[in-house]
């Protein structure tokens, strides 16, 4: 079944991933679904921590959250919370004890506000690109994040909807899959905030809907490590240097899948 934007109904909107140089932190990296979604996260750590929040057994890790305008309120805190809980499956915090991971999430586009799902996919996706690009926390696997949708007439269900397709859902969220082990047939899902939106929902629809995300999340990944390898790859790096000239990003810094 073709959308209206022509996709089907498992195809994401174009990826775009930037891996950022931004100063004073050890790791930055955007990430959007088309233009509608995009975010920026910065990583700093480990570092120094308040004694208030030091943990003798691992690292804390602190999420902020900063929303396009207007200042941190109850919702932001409370996306913090969410990321922070789809992120720490992934991280091996105990390595650095009495240490401080910082991680600041900046979105830079207005979500729909009837549904901000795909805003914190990518908010998601930026942060573990973000981790991957500083390198300084070790990591057991790779977090990747897709939102799905449910559609009221049919009852089908859409990879990645956009803000006009919002509208005519009747179930939706957001999924966080943890890829330990490369394209493991068994990911395991470690956050989701599936919810109906006229009421309650059966759990063979949550089922579904995970395993329909699950294979989008495996293209997310795909994707990433694709643009990971090419960032890494030092004749490409100097290629693009040497063509780009000073103060352009390289496509190594930058790609749009």
């Amino acid at each position: 079944m073709s959308r209206r934007d022509g996709r089907k109904n498992n195809d994401l909107r174009d990826l775009s991933v930037n891996f950022d140089d931004l100063a004073r932190v050890d790791g930055s990296a955007r990430f959007g679904f088309g233009p509608e979604n995009l975010a920026l996260a910065s990583l700093s750590g480990p570092i120094e921590v308040r004694l208030s929040a030091e943990n003798p057994s691992k690292a804390t890790l602190d999420v902020h959250l900063r929303p396009l305008s207007n200042v941190s309120a109850t919702e932001s805190k409370s996306l913090a919370s969410a990321i922070a809980s789809a992120l720490t499956p992934s991280l091996l915090l105990t390595q650095n004890p009495r240490t401080l991971v910082q991680l600041v999430v900046q979105a830079l586009s207005l979500p729909p506000k009837v549904w901000k799902d795909g805003l914190t996919a990518a908010m998601i996706n930026a942060s573990t690109l973000a981790f991957l690009n500083a390198a300084s926390i070790p990591m057991k696997g790779i977090v990747c994040a897709v939102t799905v949708g449910r559609l009221a007439s049919s009852k089908q269900f859409i990879v990645d909807p956009s803000g006009e397709e919002a509208a005519l859902l009747d179930a939706g969220g957001c999924f966080a899959f943890l890829f330990a082990d490369g394209l493991d047939e068994h990911v395991k899902c470690v956050w989701t905030n599936w919810r109906s939106f006229s009421g309650g929902f059966e759990e063979k629809d949550l089922i579904q809907a995970r395993n329909v995300a699950s294979e989008s999340a495996r293209e997310v990944w795909s994707k990433m490590k694709l643009c990971v390898n090419h960032r890494e790859q030092p004749d490409l790096k100097a290629h693009a240097k040497k063509n780009d000239g000073p103060g352009e990003d390289s496509d190594d810094d930058k790609m749009i899948i």
